[in-house]
């Protein structure tokens, strides 16, 4: 079976955020306060979230992420990787900190884990400090290494940047990309933040990482697939790692969306942007079959978003910020 919204997109990536929780405290985003928590049962149980991969896989989903929160502080993860594994996943990755990646990146291997996303938003220490709220900076750095050397390289470092925080860093995050071989991604500033502090003004166009990052080492296009959301670059030279540019708010990829996403608490969701949310935990937790489930879900996705409208007049950001829907 395949799943397709109204406006023809075929979706097969599933992002599911496995827990709210964190060991950072990040500044833009601050999902480790503790009033940002939902409660325990409110949050997706693993037979619940076995259930649900199931369905989905069914529907021919192809490529799920993990997310969180942080995912690697909710106990139980590599147990759900092998069963997600053994299900089938063309492609199964994780987006974490990395905080705690070093001593678990051979236990995510044997998983079936196939590769890892890490977020970074400084490669200055002080910096690092401030924006995390925490003195993590060794730790990080040694995940990406261990990560590098233990089959999930190249790795894929994002970074999210933000006029006068850390857009002066661009170059570095470049020069860091070629020095270990990594695939460097920048992604422009979107209105998730939780002090709704977004605005356009702090955004940095990805045309602009561009042109920086190519006037100093040239930079050779890669195609792509029409559903990824990076437009990717070698450097001219030869140098390994990667420059991926992902631009949703000046370049827009809404017309070749196929992703939907399934929040710790069991919402789904067709749209980073969307202002609704879609109760899953609320039809588990009934007892509905897999068939009424698979229905649902069906009718949910066919009235995918045609886009996030970001760029429209009037437009309002989702009530939810990325804390509680998982990056």
């Amino acid at each position: 079976m395949s799943l397709f919204d109204k406006f023809g997109r075929q979706i097969t990536d599933l992002r599911i955020s496995i827990t709210d929780r964190c060991n950072f405290r990040c500044v833009y985003c601050r999902s480790a306060d503790p009033e940002n928590y939902r409660e325990h049962d409110q949050i997706l149980s693993w037979p619940e979230l076995e259930k649900l991969a199931h369905i989905f896989i069914a529907l021919g989903i192809r490529k799920i992420r993990l997310t969180g929160g942080e995912p690697l502080v909710r106990e139980g993860l590599e147990t759900y990787i092998e069963y997600l594994s053994r299900l089938g996943v063309h492609d199964l990755s994780m987006t974490t900190n990395a905080q705690l990646l070093a001593d678990r990146c051979d236990g995510l291997q044997k998983a079936g884990l196939n590769r890892i996303n890490i977020s970074l938003d400084s490669l200055d220490p002080v910096k690092f400090e401030k924006i995390t709220r925490t003195r993590t900076y060794d730790a990080v750095m040694r995940g990406i290494d261990v990560a590098q050397s233990n089959g999930f390289a190249p790795v894929k470092v994002n970074a999210v940047l933000v006029r006068g925080f850390n857009e002066d860093e661009v170059e570095a995050f470049a020069a860091f990309a070629r020095e270990r071989g990594i695939i460097m991604r920048f992604i422009e500033f979107m209105p998730l933040d939780a002090d709704r502090h977004w605005s356009r003004e702090l955004m940095v166009p990805a045309n602009e990482v561009y042109q920086r990052i190519h006037s100093q080492w040239p930079l050779v296009q890669i195609a792509n697939e029409k559903s990824e959301t990076a437009r990717k670059y070698r450097f001219e030279d030869g140098a390994p790692g990667e420059i991926g540019l992902i631009a949703p708010v000046t370049q827009a990829f809404c017309g070749h969306c196929s992703r939907i996403r399934l929040t710790a608490d069991g919402k789904l969701r067709t749209c980073l942007f969307s202002k609704d949310d879609h109760n899953l935990r609320e039809l588990l937790r009934a007892g509905k079959s897999d068939e009424e489930i698979t229905e649902w879900i069906r009718n949910v996705v066919n009235e995918k978003e045609e886009g996030h409208r970001i760029n429209e007049p009037g437009f309002t950001p989702p009530s939810r910020t990325m804390v509680f829907i998982g990056g």
